[in-house]
């Protein structure tokens, strides 16, 4: 079998980049666009809850209850949303989703304190987000007892003597979500990107009617896969490092790792997506219903990555499958390349994950690309 002819796979080059950069508006979408989708999700996909709306029943009104109130809205994770001495009207507040925490404090809260008797709170959360429900209430919950064991280091006690548990967040100190949720968002762009550019190929090819000519041509199925996917797999690099340079100079992420190391993956992550727009194309039979196909495929693939929700919480059938999703792997990859510093030894196994899903869908994709010319 005679390889591809370095010639005609530079004019077919050629001609794909012309078509694709003839029209002006391809340009913002190629480079403007993922920009805008990286600051956008990078703010938008954001787990850290703050100005938490809480509502406070104080039937204690004394300098001790307003200085919890205060410790709860100075650390930023709440505001006061209103205020009563009726517990009805906290009732009233968490149904209507005016407050999504309450907190009553009792009459005898700041005689218990002075006593050194255990005082009694009361904290209600609406539990219809449960993200945001558990993330209030640990952010409450943290803040009474560090509320708790500064009044007795200033009363000259000490803490009560047991466990002395001290915590700290290797790799993200400040356990910011953007700095977990942007690397990963840089994935899924790369994976829209490449699919949105490939999956249309073949599709506008046989709409424009030159679909025919190309199987009269001499050229071969590996030289128009060639063809095809060069002009995008270089594109999607430009993109790749216009990405990383936003993530690290605008968010302010951490590289720590190898940038081969980043390098590597991104290239079979990118001959992975081309691969599927490849298959998706020689499917479909007009581009919208191309663009349908690609996202049955990519919304899916999203949720099964680990992008939202991690892996090993879902249930075993589905982390099976998620075994041959590109996009979990290369999170994979590129969350510990830059938070951990890990490079190609540590994480050979996603490597090689991401090689075998990238040559058994370029295969399909040969097989069904050949099939469609004949």
């Amino acid at each position: 079998m005679r390889g591809p002819n370095p010639l005609r796979v530079r004019r077919m080059l050629r001609k794909e980049l012309r078509q694709i950069f003839r029209d002006p508006r391809m340009k913002r979408i190629i480079f403007v666009a993922p920009v805008i989708q990286l600051v956008v999700f990078g703010y938008a996909v954001n787990t850290d809850i703050r100005e938490t709306p809480l509502f406070v029943v104080d039937h204690s009104s004394t300098a001790e209850s307003r200085r919890l109130v205060d410790a709860l809205t100075a650390s930023g994770y709440f505001r006061v949303a209103g205020q009563s001495d009726r517990p009805d009207a906290l009732t009233r507040a968490l149904d209507r989703g005016t407050a999504i925490v309450g907190i009553q404090i009792p009459p005898d809260y700041a005689a218990d304190l002075k006593a050194g008797r255990p005082a009694a709170l009361q904290v209600l959360v609406d539990g219809t987000n449960s993200n945001t429900a558990t993330v209030a209430q640990g952010n409450a919950a943290r803040i009474i007892r560090g509320l708790a064991e500064e009044r007795l280091r200033s009363g000259g006690a000490s803490p009560p003597r047991g466990v002395d548990l001290r915590i700290r967040a290797w790799f993200n100190p400040d356990l910011a979500s953007r700095v977990y949720n942007v690397p990963a968002v840089m994935g899924v762009i790369l994976m829209l990107m490449s699919l949105l550019l490939t999956a249309m190929t073949v599709v506008r090819e046989r709409e424009i009617g030159t679909l025919e000519q190309l199987m009269v041509t001499p050229l071969g199925t590996g030289e128009l896969i060639l063809g095809k996917t060069l002009p995008v797999a270089l594109i999607a690099m430009v993109q790749l490092a216009l990405i990383t340079g936003v993530a690290i100079l605008w968010f302010g992420i951490p590289f720590r790792g190898s940038l081969p190391a980043l390098l590597i993956a991104a290239l079979i992550y990118i001959v992975a997506g081309l691969a599927f727009g490849l298959i998706i194309s020689t499917v479909a039979r007009t581009q919208q219903e191309a663009l349908m196909v690609m996202f049955l495929f990519f919304l899916p693939a999203i949720i099964l990555s680990g992008f939202m929700f991690p892996v090993f919480t879902m249930p075993p059938v589905f982390q099976w499958i998620s075994l041959a999703n590109p996009i979990r792997h290369f999170l994979e990859i590129v969350r510990p390349v830059f938070l951990k510093g890990y490079g190609v030894a540590e994480l050979w196994p996603s490597y090689l994950w991401l090689l075998a899903i990238a040559g058994g869908a370029m295969a399909s994709a040969r097989l069904r690309l050949g099939g469609a010319l004949r």
